[in-house]
Formats: C-alpha cells, sequence, structure tokens
C-alpha cells in the first residue's frame, strides 16, 4: 500500500528521496515523511499529513542535508492520517529512524512488553513498536544493528517491507522485507566501488529508481540487506546464511512514468490502450500463421492438459477480467473454470487438489490476498499460473509459470489498460490451450486469431469516436446513484464499469446482469437514476433490447454502449456511445473503453483528484 524510497551515496539524498515519493505517491497519499543523517551527523525527521507537496512545505528552511536518508509516502492502516503516526519513526534514543509497509499482526503483545521495560511511544503505529523493538534488543543484547534487526524480525508475526538509519553508522543503509515489496537499485558508482563513490536506493517497486540505474536487485521474503558506501552488499536470510542475490537489468521507459501532456495518468493509460495491447500481442501472435505461442503454456502444457478444472484467483479489477476469461476458456477450451476473489479463497477451505491449475491475475504482482491464495493452492499440489504485469514481482516468482501482460506501468489508482491487457492475456491463453486440446476447428481459431489482430485498431477508432463523452458526462454529476446493465461477456464489463465510477467519482454504482432488473433493481429505477446498458449487436441483442423497454417505461435514463450503426437501442436511449463490431468475446476490449473515460470526465467534472482518490491505493499489500 504505502511507499518507500531510500538512498545512500555521494550524492544530495534529499532531492532522490523527494521525487521518489512524488513517483510512488499513488501507493499512499494519507502523509508523507523522510529521515536523513545530516552533514552535521543528526538524524532529523521531517513530516506532514497529506500529500507529498505538504511535506515539501513542513521541510523548507529546514536542515535537508546529507547523502543517505529514508522517505515514506503512507497508505493509513494502524492510526489516523495525521503528523504523529506519518514515517519515519524514531526510537526512544533518537539513533535510529525507520519506514515501514505491511502490518505487524502482534504490535499490541510487543508494545505491551516494552512498555513494560520502560519504552515510551508517541504514534498509534505498529510501525513505532518495531523501531523500539530493535533499539531495546540491540541494547540489552549489546549488539550492532544488523543483528538487533535479525533479532527482532524473528519476533515479528505479519508482513513488511523496512529500512532502517542509525545515526550512529552514517556509512550503511539495511533494509528487509516479508510478504511486502522491496528493490534495490544498484547505482553505477557501484561499478568501480571507489570509496565515497558507490551509491544503492530503495523503493517499493521500480519507479522511483528506474532514473538512476536500470540494474536491480529484488529482495526475497525474509532477507535482509546491508548497504555500505563502499558500495558492497551483504544480504542474508533471518538465519544469518548469506544469500546470493540475482542482479536484474530493468525493461522499464522513464517516459512511460511521466503524463506526457495528459492532464491525468489514468487519461493517459485509457489512451494508451491500442499500442499497450500490440505489445500485449508482440511475439505472441504469429500473423502469417494466425497461430500463438505462449512460452508460459508450452512449458507447463503437461500439466495444463490434465487439469480437472481451472481456479481463477483475483481481485478488484482484476476479478471482472477473470470472469470474462472464464467465459472464453471454457468456450474456447471446454474445461470449467471458476472464478474466486482471492480474499475469500484464502479462508473457506475451498476444495482443491492437485488436479486443479490455479490461475492468479494481478497488476502489480504483490496484491497480498493472491499471494496466500497462491500459497494455499500449492500447498495442496496445485500448478499456478500467474498473470500480472510486473516482471520480478512476488507473485512472477511464486507461481509455477505464467505470462507478463506488457502494458507498460499503470500509475493511475483506477486500473484501465491493466484490465485489457489482462482480458488479452486471458484470451490468449484459452486459444493456446484450446490449441493444445483441439477443441477448435482449425478454421475457427484462425478467425478468432486474426480478430485479435485487429483489436488494437478498433479501440483506436473507439478513442477516436470519443469526443462527445466529456459534454454528456457532465449531465450525470448530479446524480448519487447508477446501475450498469449487460449481458454474458459484457455483464463482467457492467461491473468494472460501476467500480471505475465508485472509484474515482464516489457516486454509488452497482453492475448486474440485465435480466436480474426484474428481481429487484427495477424498484430503484425513476428519472433520476441513470442506467448505462452495453448493448453490442451481437450476442442476446433482442434480450436486452427487452430489459432497455422495461427500464424505458418506468421513465429510467438510459447511456447505451452501441455497435456502430445501430439504431434500434440508439433511438431508445438518451445518450449513446458508439463502438466497432467485434466477436461477442471480444466486445468487453471495446465497451469497457467509454466506461473508463465516463467514469474519467464525470471525476473530473465533480472536482475530483482522478490518479489518487481518496482511500484507495494502488497496490493492495496488507490484508
Amino acid at each position: 500500500m504505502c511507499g518507500i524510497v531510500g538512498y545512500i551515496g555521494p550524492k544530495d539524498a534529499y532531492p532522490i528521496l523527494i521525487k521518489g515519493l512524488h513517483r510512488l505517491e499513488y501507493r499512499g497519499y494519507d502523509s508523507a515523511g523522510v529521515s536523513l543523517i545530516n552533514q552535521s551527523g543528526s538524524l532529523v525527521v521531517y513530516k506532514a499529513k497529506g500529500k507529498v507537496a505538504a511535506l515539501e512545505a513542513a521541510a523548507e528552511e529546514k536542515d535537508i542535508s546529507g547523502t543517505i536518508g529514508i522517505a515514506h509516502t503512507r497508505w493509513a492502516t494502524h492510526g489516523e492520517p495525521n503528523t504523529t503516526n506519518a514515517h519515519p519513526h524514531y526510537s526512544q534514543s533518537h539513533s535510529l529512524s525507520l519506514v515501514h509497509n505491511g502490518i505487524i499482526e502482534n504490535y499490541k503483545t510487543l508494545r505491551t512488553e516494552l512498555e513494560k521495560n520502560g519504552m515510551t511511544f508517541q504514534s498509534e503505529t505498529d510501525t513505532e513498536v518495531l523501531v523500539q523493538l530493535i533499539e531495546y534488543l540491540q541494547t540489552t543484547h549489546h549488539c550492532d544493528l544488523i543483528t538487533a534487526v535479525h533479532l527482532a524480525l524473528k519476533n515479528v508475526i505479519g508482513a513488511y517491507a523496512i529500512a532502517i538509519l542509525d545515526k550512529r553508522n552514517p556509512n550503511q543503509l539495511i533494509a528487509a522485507r516479508k510478504g511486502s515489496p522491496l528493490v534495490i537499485g544498484v547505482g553505477k558508482g557501484n561499478e568501480t566501488a571507489a570509496p565515497g563513490e558507490a551509491e544503492f536506493f530503495l523503493g517499493s517497486d521500480a519507479t522511483p529508481i528506474i532514473e538512476y540505474t536500470n540494474q536491480v536487485i529484488y529482495l526475497q521474503d525474509e532477507e535482509i540487506a546491508l548497504l555500505n558506501r563502499n558500495g558492497k552488499q551483504l544480504i542474508t536470510n533471518l538465519e544469518s546464511v548469506q544469500q546470493t542475490p540475482q542482479l536484474v537489468t530493468l525493461q522499464m521507459n522513464l517516459d512511460e512514468l511521466e503524463k506526457g501532456g495528459y492532464a491525468h495518468f489514468m487519461l493517459k493509460e485509457i489512451f494508451e490502450q491500442p499500442n499497450a495491447i500490440r505489445n500485449c500481442l508482440r511475439g505472441r501472435i504469429d500473423r502469417d500463421t494466425l497461430s500463438i505461442k505462449l512460452k508460459g503454456v508450452d512449458e507447463s502444457k503437461d500439466r495444463l492438459l490434465t487439469a480437472r478444472r481451472i481456479i481463477i484467483c483475483a481481485c478488484g479489477t482484476s476479478w471482472h477480467a477473470a470472469l470474462i476469461g472464464k467465459y472464453f476458456i471454457e468456450e474456447a477450451a471446454k474445461i470449467p473454470v471458476d472464478v474466486e476473489y482471492a480474499s475469500e479463497f484464502r479462508y473457506r477451505n475451498p476444495v482443491i487438489d492437485k488436479d486443479d491449475v490455479v490461475i492468479a491475475i494481478s497488476q502489480s504482482g504483490e496484491t497480498a490476498d493472491t499471494l496466500a491464495a497462491i500459497q494455499l493452492a500449492q500447498s495442496h499440489g496445485c500448478f499456478v499460473y500467474g498473470i500480472c504485469n510486473v516482471v520480478g514481482s512476488s507473485i512472477a516468482r511464486a507461481t509455477d509459470s505464467g505470462t507478463f501482460i506488457h502494458v507498460g506501468p499503470e500509475i493511475g489508482v483506477a486500473s484501465t489498460k491493466a484490465f485489457t491487457g489482462q482480458l488479452v492475456s486471458l484470451i490468449m491463453f484459452g486459444l493456446a490451450l484450446a490449441k493444445e486440446k483441439k477443441t477448435l476447428s482449425e478454421t475457427l481459431y484462425h478467425e478468432i486469431i486474426n480478430d485479435l489482430t485487429l483489436i488494437p485498431e478498433k479501440m483506436q477508432q473507439t478513442l477516436d469516436n470519443s469526443k462527445g463523452i466529456e459534454q454528456f458526462a457532465k449531465i450525470f454529476t448530479y446524480c448519487k446513484n447508477c446501475i450498469y446493465l449487460g449481458r454474458g461477456y459484457n455483464y463482467p464489463v457492467a461491473l468494472e464499469g460501476a467500480l471505475k465510477l465508485k472509484e474515482i467519482s464516489y457516486i454509488h454504482a452497482e453492475g448486474y446482469p440485465a435480466a436480474e432488473m426484474k428481481h429487484g433493481p427495477i424498484a430503484l429505477v425513476d428519472e433520476e437514476m441513470p442506467v448505462v446498458v452495453i448493448a453490442p449487436r451481437r450476442g442476446m441483442y433482442e434480450k436486452i433490447v427487452s430489459n432497455i423497454q422495461e427500464i424505458k417505461s418506468r421513465n429510467g435514463r438510459i447511456l447505451s454502449i452501441v455497435t456502430e450503426g445501430d439504431t434500434q437501442v440508439k433511438n431508445m436511449s438518451d445518450f449513446c456511445i458508439e463502438v466497432p463490431d467485434t466477436r461477442d468475446s471480444f466486445a468487453p476490449l471495446l465497451s469497457v473503453i467509454p466506461l473508463q473515460l465516463l467514469s474519467y470526465h464525470i471525476a473530473v467534472a465533480k472536482g475530483r483528484n482522478v490518479d489518487q482518490p481518496r482511500n484507495l491505493a494502488k497496490s493492495v499489500t496488507v490484508e
């Protein structure tokens, strides 16, 4: 949820830390803070409630010197968002400062014991308990900081990514992780490792690091890193056994982290979808032979072909993509598919066995509930296939095989291009599996792939035809509730459209299968209730026409998504958006785009913070 940045090296740390916090602000923005060991050797901490800009104002005219520091942007879990609860937290002697992502589940027990031994606390957070515990162990065991960190983390129950400074040793930075991501960037100065020239960077993900280096180490669970100015790093596990890290070259472009002239990251990412899907398809579809080659399927086809069923685990927008994936995989590969909320799957004692295949979907690859679902599935002997966007992420490392969606970094909290990238990846998975199982005729297999290659162009056409959405979106700012309807493949799109409206405009919205209107929701329909209907020509068109008539007879206002050239539904609608024709199973890839834009423009008209909606963070790395 939260964001961590760290730096040790020859440069001034503060500008690097602040820029990194701005890049990570999509992960949390309740409060922010920075800690530095300044030129006089003092350990200083500056904190502020709100966004990073408030921290910059708080630190103005303060001593921000120093070439080592840590920083944090917070999404509150323990303790309300305020300056006191903001990170970094001091130890009691003010010798240590610490930032933390995750949750220390046994913090109350630890705090009680520490208070009995004379420790006092300033905040309500679990994080302060951790830094106090480290200092207590360092004092009572007369040990160095790295030993105290090992001892403390052995007593901790929960998830963490931490970074720690000790003013008594300004030449080292310590970091550790378990269940929450942490990346170490190895600076160019480390190539020579000359004293005073080496540098290391820390980040919750790679976004604050890529400007300075593309060489990174992904810390593994229960690993602790000791980073020194002399260019050496020591990585050990909780048993103090030295580990051999793997240096990874990032494939990320700094331009992808900028808005590129768009008002918001969300708008930029909506308009990036044609190219994002081209990148997702690139190297996987042979246009000459109209065939699909997925490395993940090829490497694991023996397990996939013997699967009794497929279970897809996901959360939020990824869960909606999973529902559409279920429809397509069952239709193409003739295998039963269940879709589970990862947060429920992990707790309800599901009936699974070694003949099941579990597909785990997560944009970030760090979703805590999805990671826990993977662990549960693997404990039952299941084969786990991952679909995520971030190379080197926890899910990418934990799964047995998988597919990267390759749509580029997604900074906006409300997922857009990741959703369509996940859909395309599930479609390719279904087609590759169907080819191996021979459940599609050669003719139909080639037709489907040909239609898939046309999707990026049709996405672009949809965006080109979307200019009217901004104008009529303003009319919808009055509403307090909204209903989204779809049938078949477009029912999950209705769910996704409703979620987008809720996330960024704070308007209550619900998605339903259109036929379910008669079973309760139609009681809500009146002239004040907008109803968004996804009604492409293919699929159950006549059925959804009847559903629209039921709404119109009760004075409901209709906004419809229709196939180009449609007149019947268009004439029944108060507002209408046209999308290009495509096969029924691909309609969600087009119909979702106007819904993304509708939510965006309504939110902008209402003055909402589109990229950083209240109470939400991009990556849900805690329960």
